[in-house]
């Protein structure tokens, strides 16, 4: 060490998963290194911007699929209110459009279950450099995606649904009723019913089900 140099503390992480499993084998990877240390964990999304805010943390680890609130809205909304904050997202969904969103919501990086023991504590080391973190195999793809938009006259993948229509949508693949689902968003079913019809005419499904089968596919609810 040189004279007057300072050993950095380690950094701050929240791990937010509603799998006890996941957050357990992603803590030790995490804890096993000197300049990563979990300081606090959380079961949801609302529960992990809860816990962001009590303060004393320097990176937010996100499950994308959560009860209440995804792992996508607790970044849109840690990105608003604390903007310093890094934020990765932690999924099993090899998705485009979410890799996308995730960036979009103030995400650094997007980093799959199935290879965090390889990715993640990169990840989280780019992140708190500012740095974004494209997973390993996802370049050629994206770079590949993104010149056949290009050479069709085609900006980037539109959002096929609004923050409101997605809160709902996931509410509804959860099996709230409208009623319920007013209460949680303090709106009035009225309100719900009305969302719930435009989903259905965007997204071109019939029923409840396949919403919620959609919901399944775009990462918002577990399978």
């Amino acid at each position: 060490m040189t004279p007057g140099s300072a050993i950095r503390p380690p950094v701050r992480v929240l791990l937010a998963d509603d799998h006890t499993l996941v957050r357990r084998g992603v803590r030790l990877i995490l804890d096993g290194e000197p300049d990563l240390t979990v300081v606090a964990e959380a079961g949801d999304g609302a529960e992990a911007v809860e816990r962001a805010r009590a303060g004393d943390i320097d990176l937010a680890v996100l499950d994308i699929a959560m009860p209440r609130t995804t792992g996508l809205q607790a970044a849109r909304e840690l990105s608003r209110r604390l903007p310093g904050l890094a934020i990765l997202i932690l999924t099993m969904y090899d998705n485009e459009q979410y890799f996308f969103e995730a960036l979009k919501a103030g995400a650094s990086g997007y980093v799959l279950k199935s290879v965090a023991d390889r990715d993640l504590v990169e990840a989280c080391r780019a992140a708190v450099r500012d740095e974004p973190f494209v997973y390993p195999g996802a370049e050629r793809t994206l770079v590949r995606s993104y010149l056949d938009r290009l050479h069709r006259g085609d900006g980037l993948p539109e959002r096929a649904i609004t923050e409101r229509e997605e809160e709902i949508l996931k509410l509804v693949a959860e099996g709230h009723t409208s009623r319920e689902i007013g209460g949680l968003l303090h709106i009035s079913a009225k309100t719900v019913e009305r969302h719930r019809a435009n989903l259905l005419q965007k997204l071109g499904m019939r029923d409840r089900l396949e919403l919620t089968r959609y919901a399944i596919r775009a990462g918002l609810v577990d399978p």
